[in-house]
Parts: structure tokens; C-alpha cells; sequence
């Protein structure tokens, strides 16, 4: 169904979106996404006296660091979404086949979503660094709703599509059987 394809396209654009967004806005506004690394990786708004203290960062060159790394994988989220969400359009019309294997670009996406908002928010910096213990410096919520979207999207595009009528490599024509055989 060449909707459902169109659906794969444009849901793979609005990732695209959203990611080269959070990039571009993390660059513009450094400084205000840099604050939440530090405090984060500083720990210095979780509970006071907590035994995981050991684990802060406080060194401000591996706040930026850290902050750079998380720029370029969410740039990175982005620029594979839209090599993806383009792959898909050129082979849109295409058999079955190719379009499930242009797949791969949104896939690769996702998973690099996933591990930055996931792995990275939720795993490293909600646990690790206990950001679920801070009232001001959390991010789960939104890093949740963030992944989730994210997979939401990898599961519809993953669903394999079939040939469609009218297009290359369509149904086979059926042979007749209403003939005697001599």
C-alpha cells in the first residue's frame, strides 16, 4: 500500500526534524543545555550525603566533552533519519523488497536515538549519575517521551511492506486452470 510508505516517509522526516532541531538549538543555546550537563555530571542537586557521589564529574573541560558528544550524536540521529527518509523517497515506488531494504538509514537512525536518549539519558545520566534524584536538573521525563516516539516510528517503518498493484514486480498474472488438459 503506497500510503503506508508515504507514512514511513513522513514519520522518518519528522524524526529528521526534531533531531537536527535539538542539535541546532543545543549549538545556538550552549549555554543553557550546558548548565544541565553540568549540574548533572557534577551531581550537586541530588540527595545530600548520597553514596554515589564518587561517581561526579566536576572537571569543566569533560562538561563540554560529554555536552559535545551528546551535540554530534543527536546531529548524527538527524542526518541518518534524513539520508533514510531520502532513500525511501527514491525507492517509494519500487518492489517490496527494495523498499524494505532502503530501511536500513531509519533504523540506524533510531537505534543512535535510542542510545542518546535512552542509554544516554536515562541509563548514564538518570542512573549513573543519579540525575533521578535532582527536582530541577531532570531530564527522564522528556528523554522518555523522546525514545519512545523514536520507537513508535521503528516499528511502523520495520514492518515489512509488500508489492503493491501497478507497481514493479506487482502480483504474478494467474495462470488459467478452467482448460482441460489433453
Amino acid at each position: 500500500m503506497l500510503i503506508a510508505r508515504y507514512a514511513k516517509i513522513v514519520m522518518s522526516l519528522a524524526l529528521t526534524a526534531f533531531c537536527l532541531l535539538v542539535a541546532f538549538d543545543n549549538i545556538t543555546d550552549y549555554g543553557t543545555n550546558y548548565l544541565f550537563v553540568q549540574h548533572v555530571l557534577s551531581m550537586d542537586t541530588t540527595f545530600p550525603g548520597n553514596a554515589l557521589m564518587y561517581r561526579s564529574i566536576t572537571s569543566p573541560v569533560l562538561w563540554h566533552i560529554a555536552y559535545a558528544l551528546i551535540i554530534a550524536a543527536e546531529g548524527a540521529t538527524g542526518i541518518l533519519f534524513l539520508a533514510g527518509a531520502i532513500r525511501l523517497i527514491q525507492v517509494r515506488n519500487a518492489s517490496g523488497l527494495v523498499f524494505n531494504e532502503a530501511k536500513a538509514l531509519v533504523v540506524a537512525g533510531a537505534t543512535l536515538a535510542f542510545l542518546v536518549w535512552f542509554f544516554g539519558f536515562m541509563v548514564v545520566a538518570g542512573e549513573w549519575f543519579a540525575m533521578w534524584q535532582s527536582q530541577t536538573w531532570n531530564g527522564q521525563e522528556p528523554a522518555f517521551r523522546f525514545y519512545m516516539a523514536v520507537l513508535g516510528v521503528l516499528i511502523f517503518v520495520s514492518l515489512p511492506d509488500g508489492d503493491f498493484a501497478g507497481g514493479p514486480k506487482s502480483t504474478p498474472k494467474r495462470r488459467r486452470t478452467d482448460k482441460k488438459q489433453a
